[in-house]
């Protein structure tokens, strides 16, 4: 490959990264506009994730078929396949089991935020720690006291400013790709 063939090739990359980096940007604020709909979107990719992973942990239990990883992986296998399938055949009811999770999953966080916090607490920069775990607890608890209500909107508007950040921080870094690429050119 020769050297303008690769620099038509970066350009092109850095051009297609900006306008996905773009489409993930308006695909954020169209979830944190209509979070419902992204709420429900991110339940039927985690159902079919786990229908997948249900799939995988039965094929491995066919395949190592010892006494105690059979029975393991069939149950593991069924749980996942059973659960899938429940939040495949009742999203609204599934949203709301994984808001609730979230906020379970975020209060832990914050613990173990917290506990790295105090544990490095003589190294610079461990304060952020400490009110990294504050804002996590602060989310956990404010999605905990509002659930079911807030089964709604907590997972859409969450996945959409994620998306938000992403795609801005994408875009930022594929621009300053493409002036360092037309400096070589």
């Amino acid at each position: 490959m020769g050297a303008s063939s690769a620099a038509t090739f970066v350009k092109k990359s850095v051009g297609l990264s900006i306008g996905l980096s773009i489409l993930m940007i308006v695909a954020g604020l169209l979830a944190i506009a209509v979070p419902q709909a992204a709420g429900i979107a991110v339940n039927i990719l985690v159902a079919w994730l786990l229908i997948f992973s249900g799939g995988v942990h039965l094929a491995f239990a066919w395949y190592t078929r010892t006494a105690g990883g059979l029975a393991w992986e069939l149950l593991l296998g069924v749980l996942y396949l059973v659960i899938g399938v429940y939040l495949l055949v009742n999203p609204v009811a599934g949203l709301a089991s994984l808001t609730l999770a979230l906020a379970i999953y975020l209060f832990f966080e914050a613990v173990l935020e917290f506990a790295l916090g105090f544990k490095l607490r003589p190294l610079p920069g461990s304060n952020w720690l400490l009110f990294d775990g504050v804002v996590t607890l602060i989310l956990a608890v404010m999605i905990w006291r509002t659930w079911p209500s807030s089964t709604e909107w907590v997972i859409g508007t969450l996945v959409g400013i994620s998306m938000l950040f992403s795609g801005a921080s994408r875009l930022m870094l594929s621009l300053a790709a493409r002036s360092v690429t037309s400096k070589l050119a």
